[in-house]
């Protein structure tokens, strides 16, 4: 997808037992999640008494410089990416964020929206919390020290900032002895679990410990605490797990395809849509074109089902970022054509069938299919793979409000002719357990069905209510 969605963030870190200099690990691991967030990024390193930590604002290697990557080494060091859905995109909001409090200090590292954070935040001021950014993350912080003076250890004070808060967290914690993993009862986002000889290593996707050379050992399970210190790896459940509810889009769109998440295979799961997609809207046409990268796979499934060839119809500028992160809808606009050009031998005089992730609100998918018809394209068939989005996320997917949702104010039909399109089909919701092969439905579609998950919802916003 170009210039639709984008997801909050990715997170690595290093339990470092081997004594080795894990910087470039950590730079690598962030790099391999650099599609996750290209807002900001930083590293927080442990080195004896002390973290230091380095951070700023654009892309992993825009940030870290080799004399700035050196001092980022010790004996732990977590990493992150950002893109803001929640908080401003300013230097202040980039992550790792240290804390310093009576017990000493630790940093954390967060991917998610918390649904309850502005009440959490509302009473932390009330007595006196002055807070120094507008994250989710730093709300996180301040529960997490204050349960910390209160109790024995780290991992029991943030056993009792997940009885606290609701949401979404994918959350590493690093203080001068501990290394702490911790993923949200309902599992919305991903975290891994992997070896690098004696270290352990964390990464929002199993892609960032194949570009470290670490050994995948398994997922972090939802609800479920990791603690890592001089004793080893152990962990224990600080309440009942709910029922996982891993974010479905994570495998429509932000994991990268070379991932594997909760024992199933991003690429597999976008093939599989890509031949749902043929099997619900079989069409006549001469070439199968993938929107990159995302469309890419459903594209090949597509393909596969039909017979019909998948071509390369795009060039894609790889030398720009995701143009989500232009703030502005005319800046994104014109990103589109700077990042994707067609290859007018391939589309002149075709028929075309045109797969895609998703329609937000309808200007880029419109705007592409321009291109195609604009380099003699005879029709264009547009096919997503993903059912259509009528319902805000609040767990770090940066779904617009419903009124901004061009499904919410026009049929199928009627969104076909606004883009340009010859003909326009969806996914459907029945089809996304089929995608990934989980028919418990332990997955969250409520961004396409409107089912948000039982107790997930604590002090959020939803369609004009306060939910309690």
């Amino acid at each position: 997808m170009i210039g639709s969605l984008h997801e909050e963030c990715g997170v690595f870190g290093i339990n470092n037992r081997d004594g080795t200099d894990i910087s470039a690990r950590m730079y690598y691991g962030l790099f391999a999640l650099q599609h996750r967030g290209q807002e900001s990024c930083g590293i927080a390193a442990r080195q004896g008494g002390e973290i230091v930590c380095h951070k700023g604002m654009g892309l992993v290697s825009e940030v870290f410089r080799p004399d700035e990557l050196r001092k980022m080494t010790g004996s732990a060091a977590i990493g992150h990416v950002r893109y803001s859905t929640a908080g401003r995109s300013i230097f202040e909001n980039a992550q790792p964020i240290v804390t310093s409090y009576s017990k000493g200090y630790f940093s954390i590292a967060h991917n998610g929206n918390l649904t309850n954070a502005d009440r959490i935040r509302s009473e932390l001021q009330e007595k006196g919390a002055i807070f120094q950014t507008d994250v989710d993350s730093e709300v996180i912080a301040y529960v997490i020290a204050g349960n910390r003076v209160r109790t024995h250890s780290i991992e029991q004070a943030v056993a009792e900032m997940m009885t606290t808060v609701r949401g979404a967290y994918s959350l590493l914690v690093m203080t001068p002895g501990k290394l702490i993993a911790a993923r949200d009862r309902h599992g919305f986002r991903p975290l891994c679990i992997g070896k690098i000889g004696n270290s352990e290593v964390f990464a929002s996707e199993s892609c960032a410990l194949d570009a470290v050379g670490a050994e995948f050992v398994r997922d972090v399970l939802p609800g479920e605490v990791v603690v890592c210190d001089v004793n080893g790896m152990r962990s224990f459940f600080p309440e009942t797990p709910a029922k996982c509810s891993r974010c479905i889009f994570e495998y429509i769109y932000f994991a990268r395809p070379d991932s594997v998440i909760d024992g199933i295979s991003v690429y597999e799961a976008r093939f599989k849509a890509g031949q749902l997609l043929y099997s619900m809207h079989p069409v006549e046409a001469d070439a199968v074109i993938g929107v990159p990268e995302s469309g890419l796979d459903a594209a090949a499934g597509f393909s596969q089902a039909s017979g019909i060839p998948a071509v390369r119809g795009f060039y894609k500028n790889s030398y720009i970022g995701r143009t989500f992160i232009k703030p502005e809808q005319a800046l994104r606009q014109e990103a589109v054509g700077i990042k994707l050009n067609p290859v007018r031998s391939v589309v002149r005089g075709k028929r075309v069938v045109l797969i895609d992730d998703s329609i937000v609100r309808g200007t880029t998918i419109a705007r592409i299919v321009g291109l195609l018809r604009n380099c003699g394209a005879t029709e264009v068939h547009v096919r997503i793979s993903a059912p259509p989005f009528r319902f805000p996320c609040y767990f770090g997917t940066d779904v617009p409000s419903c009124d901004a949702l061009i499904a919410n104010m026009h049929s199928v039909e009627e969104i076909s002719r606004l883009i340009g399109a010859d003909s326009l089909g969806y996914l459907d919701v029945p089809g996304l357990a089929r995608m990934i092969g989980d028919q418990e439905h332990e997955f969250c579609d409520a961004c396409f069905s409107g089912t948000y998950p039982e107790g997930s919802m604590d002090g959020a916003v939803k369609e004009g209510q306060i939910i309690d």
